[in-house]
């Protein structure tokens, strides 16, 4: 037992006790060989890569590819119908002659339904944009396609034509053009006495390219060019290209980047059909100018469509592909057809 004297002397001693006693110790010797490298090589480093500012119509590519129906439409695999009762989805579309397109358009615009007689006559363009390689692809293009037949547009195309031949620039005004000159022109629009924002489409005569040179930077895309067509002897011909042309454009899927779909107007319902027939046959030429250098279609389907009616009708356009790239086709069947057999 111990007594209380003895109690409250030990008490320091017992607060002593319970307090934490810091232990500092020093190693003497040295770490094993290749620990510090272990333990280094346990820690995990996490790194972030950084990453770009992505367009919304880029992120999760793939997953959107997958929940959306392709855009490439093809019936090949599709049985031909026998009679004239059928399913439309379970058969190919029917092949329609131009003609007989039109006039299916024409009865639904009578009168006694639609009573559009001028509707505008629509053609659908499906594309297959890829380029020479797999992993690029043609860029949008805008063009104009000159024509025989004129019809009313409802659109103003302002163009600005430079030629040093006054005879040259008389001719290009008379043929629409809003505003000719050479020289003096180029002088005013240096000087901003002429604005090119007024203007939508720029030609130009072959003898003035070398003064016109000092604009590159103004016209920018604008710029006379021979592929555009741009650039001719005679400019009153360009000018009503340009004037009455069809314009259209071939726009690229955001998704699927290997369809392109081309929506022009070449006529109204009124006109014969044989004229937009011809329209027709100039603007699937024009398109095929821009077909890139590589094996296979360009051109996947071609529609004929009239709105406000909702009927959409085939037409085969290789019957007005240039000859070579017909004959190339045949010989491609051939093929085809040889080397099924042989199998």
């Amino acid at each position: 037992m111990i007594s209380l004297t003895q109690r409250f002397s030990l008490s320091p001693l017992i607060k002593l006790w319970e307090k934490p006693i810091l232990c500092t110790s020093s190693r003497n010797y040295a770490a094993r060989r290749g620990t510090r490298e272990r333990k280094n090589k346990k820690k995990v480093k996490v790194v972030v890569e950084k990453v770009g500012f992505i367009p919304h119509n880029q992120r999760n590519r793939e997953k959107l590819l997958k929940g959306r129906p392709s855009k490439k439409f093809d019936d090949s695999w599709m049985r031909t119908p026998t009679d004239e009762i059928y399913c439309t989805k379970y058969y190919k579309w029917k092949v329609y002659p131009f003609e007989e397109a039109i006039y299916c358009h024409r009865e639904t615009h009578h009168p006694e339904m639609y009573n559009k007689p001028n509707a505008p006559v629509q053609a659908i363009i499906e594309l297959y944009m890829q380029g020479e390689k797999k992993t690029r692809f043609i860029e949008d293009f805008n063009r104009i396609c000159g024509i025989n037949h004129y019809f009313p547009q409802n659109e103003e195309r302002p163009i600005v034509a430079f030629a040093k031949d006054i005879d040259a620039q008389e001719a290009a005004k008379e043929a629409g053009a809003l505003l000719a000159g050479g020289v003096d022109l180029i002088k005013n629009i240096q000087n901003g006495k002429v604005l090119l924002n007024d203007f939508e489409f720029v030609i130009s005569h072959p003898d003035i390219l070398h003064e016109l040179s000092a604009l590159r930077g103004l016209m920018k895309k604008k710029y006379p060019n021979y592929k555009l067509g741009t650039i001719d002897l005679n400019l009153s011909e360009v000018v009503k290209r340009f004037m009455h042309g069809i314009n259209y454009k071939a726009v690229k899927d955001e998704y699927e980047r290997d369809f392109g779909i081309i929506e022009a107007t070449i006529g109204t319902l009124d006109m014969e059909a044989k004229h937009l027939e011809e329209n027709f046959s100039s603007l699937i030429k024009d398109v095929m100018t821009m077909k890139p250098k590589r094996a296979g279609d360009f051109i996947l389907r071609t529609l004929i469509k009239s709105p406000p009616s909702s009927e959409i009708f085939k037409v085969d356009f290789k019957l007005y592909l240039p000859q070579s790239d017909s004959k190339e086709k045949e010989i491609v069947e051939e093929k085809e057809d040889d080397t099924n057999m042989v199998l």
